[in-house]
């Protein structure tokens, strides 16, 4: 395996990287207490990846089984346990486990043991926030159609 075509074709570099400190604000607050943090939204990385702190509250609470067909998603566990469903099964995991999801790969996650902390990675850097938000703001209890079109509009698929 090689390395993939260069992406930066500059001589010397440049004065680019980007510090998020811990202390930031959350960027969406879900009426259950949940909290998403963005880190490194794909309009920052060049669409190469997204990255996002997702923040638990303490009741249960995470997507059903679904898959995506454009994005591949990798969750890293900071705190607490959140179970992660690997296409046949929940598979409870602690700080520092990590599993990631292949486009087309079967999977969702949720709390069940009270508060917990993970990193979200999404690759290719889809604008993801507009899901987190548009969840939010109520496109969770929208009714078939609207519902569905939303759903597909970000990618996601239920099974």
């Amino acid at each position: 395996m090689s390395y993939p075509p260069p992406i930066y074709h500059g001589d010397a570099g440049e004065v680019s990287a980007r510090v998020k400190r811990a202390g930031i604000e959350p960027a969406v607050v879900y009426p259950n207490g949940n909290r998403v943090f963005y880190l490194a939204q794909g309009s920052e990385t060049q669409g190469t990846f997204g990255l996002y702190r997702w923040e638990f509250a303490g009741p249960p609470s995470g997507p059903a089984a679904h898959f995506h067909r454009t994005i591949t998603e990798s969750f890293f566990v900071l705190e607490g346990t959140v179970s992660i469903f690997d296409g046949t099964a929940w598979v409870r995991c602690s700080a520092g486990d990590f599993a990631h999801v292949p486009a087309g790969g079967i999977h969702g996650f949720r709390n069940e043991d009270g508060a917990a902390k993970m990193l979200l990675h999404f690759a290719p850097g889809a604008p993801r926030e507009a899901y987190f938000e548009g969840l939010a703001a109520g496109a969770g209890d929208l009714d078939g159609d609207d519902y569905d079109r939303f759903m597909r509009e970000h990618d996601n698929t239920w099974v």
